[in-house]
């Protein structure tokens, strides 16, 4: 077993035993270093963003003091849902190695697939989610566009 899944697969374990969330636990690697550990503690922070990549993905990136994760790697015991894998290409992680799909999480109760579907049904994406009051945020934009030296985050 691979060292770096063994201890997602504790982080995970930890975040079990003291009633956190879900077996979901991340490590996050860089130049075969640890940077970071998490787990999920949606239960524990009444918060759903608080999955295990989120969770090592802060810590990484507050130990290193950057937001940008070029040339680390995540590994994680379940397959990123929509929300991590959208956290892991915002910190340009660089590859990712997961344990259990999508399909072996629904098998223990989790609603992934909910969110997969959501994002291919245009139909209920055009109910949920209107455009609104565009030429006042365009407003706001433009002045972000026109402020010297800012970072395209």
């Amino acid at each position: 077993m691979n060292k770096y899944m063994r201890m997602a697969i504790k982080e995970a374990e930890k975040g079990i035993k003291n009633g956190h969330g879900g077996p979901f636990g991340s490590v996050i690697v860089k130049d075969g270093v640890v940077i970071a550990k998490g787990h999920n503690q949606v239960l524990k922070n009444n918060d759903p963003t608080c999955h295990g990549e989120m969770m090592a993905i802060h810590k990484a990136c507050k130990k290193l003091g950057t937001y940008d994760l070029s040339g680390c790697e995540i590994y994680t015991t379940g397959e990123p849902c929509p929300m991590c894998l959208a956290a892991i290409l915002w910190a340009n992680i660089s590859k990712v190695y997961y344990g259990c799909n999508i399909f072996d999480t629904a098998d223990i109760g989790f609603r992934d697939s909910v969110f997969y579907e959501f994002q291919n049904d245009e139909e209920k994406k055009k109910q949920f989610v209107v455009e609104m009051d565009r030429k006042a945020c365009l407003k706001l934009y433009d002045k972000y566009k026109n402020i010297e030296d800012k970072k395209h985050y």
